[in-house]
């Protein structure tokens, strides 16, 4: 029976923590932008929702990549002993996690608002086409930073979203287009887009023979 440790290192909770920061930032940018609009406790509130919602997400798209990535992690030295390939854990029990982690995703965007709970499936769908990137363009690496890029942006749409509703996303509010996240959380996602992609690329270094042999960009 797996532990806490095993579920923690299958995924990768230091990547969570990583990506907590991304989150946060999109946070303080909306809470500088409208902190005269909304209450400090509806602010305090939203943060525990965010990060719920974050780390779901992320456990979410953690385990989808090792479900998903299993052929390719069997054929691939460096990673033939993780958690699915090896057996410590079962198909079924990586399944149950994923709902968990989806779940928490749901339920933190449920208590934000509707946009966050409509919304939060963009990021699902992002998830599940991810792992089959790598295997027909090179654009994965750059796919990999959207993933990470769209912490930032739902942070900052989550909380928008309590003050103008739809037109976080839309832009369009009173009649008129404003494009409320530009240029701030545009260009921050932008950024974190990129650099996400050349770690990424830099990361992909370690297996270009076995990728080669995989056919795995």
């Amino acid at each position: 029976m797996m532990g806490i440790k095993d579920i923690l290192s299958f995924v990768k909770v230091e990547h969570t923590l990583f990506s907590l920061p991304f989150v946060l930032i999109g946070y303080v940018l909306a809470h500088n932008q409208f902190m005269h609009e909304l209450s400090s406790q509806k602010f305090g509130i939203d943060i525990l929702w965010i990060l719920i919602a974050a780390v779901g997400a992320r456990g979410l798209a953690m385990t989808l990549n090792r479900i998903i990535d299993r052929d390719i992690d069997a054929a691939n030295p460096r990673t033939e002993n993780r958690h699915l390939v090896s057996g410590a854990m079962s198909m079924n029990t990586a399944w149950t996690l994923s709902a968990i982690f989806l779940g928490m995703l749901l339920f933190g965007a449920w208590q934000l608002n509707e946009v966050a709970l409509m919304m939060a499936w963009l990021p699902v769908l992002v998830f599940v086409i991810y792992p089959y990137t790598k295997r027909y363009t090179w654009l994965c690496h750059f796919w990999l930073g959207l993933c990470l890029a769209l912490a930032p942006a739902g942070a900052w749409v989550a909380v928008t979203a309590d003050v103008y509703g739809w037109a976080a996303i839309t832009g369009i509010h009173d009649g008129y287009t404003d494009l409320l996240w530009y240029p701030t959380i545009f260009f921050i996602s932008l950024g974190v887009t990129f650099w996400i992609a050349a770690f990424d690329i830099n990361y992909a270094r370690m297996d270009v023979e076995s990728d080669r042999e995989s056919g795995i960009h």
